[in-house]
């Protein structure tokens, strides 16, 4: 699943928003706490505890930092789900940059998956829209110079 936001603003600034992950839950009402646990050269470990219709999901991922090509790439590497991975990328166009946030997840429960997943689809592209939409309210209504 892919969606994607247009951004007033150039690619390296919003990148450097999207990098503090820490400071997610201030404008992302679905996330209640982001925290870096290990950090190295161009990658974090973070451990996520999010709220999904009601439902709450903790998880830690490995987040590669891909800065020369705007990228973030995450990989879950623990938790409530079998597999959760995806990926951030920037591109600019013009005096805009557009966001997209890929989700790719599998819930490991083969009887349940197929009841859950279109639901969890659903629920999942409405999230990724709504922390899209956070970070472009975020960063457009910052007052940068």
């Amino acid at each position: 699943m892919e969606v994607q936001e247009t951004i007033e603003g150039r690619p390296d600034e919003i990148y450097n928003l999207l990098k503090d992950m820490e400071s997610y839950p201030k404008f992302m009402p679905s996330l209640n706490d982001v925290r870096v646990v290990e950090q190295g050269d161009g990658w974090t470990i973070t451990a996520w505890d999010a709220v999904l219709n009601g439902q709450s999901f903790k998880w830690q991922e490995r987040d590669e930092f891909m800065e020369d090509d705007y990228r973030i790439r995450y990989t879950q590497t623990e938790g409530d789900l079998k597999k959760f991975e995806g990926e951030w990328r920037l591109e600019q166009n013009g005096e805009q940059t557009v966001v997209r946030l890929t989700v790719d997840f599998d819930f490991g429960v083969p009887m349940l998956s197929g009841l859950l997943n279109p639901v969890a689809k659903l629920k999942l592209k409405q999230n990724s829209e709504s922390m899209l939409k956070a970070v472009k309210q975020r960063f457009e209504g910052r007052g940068r110079t």
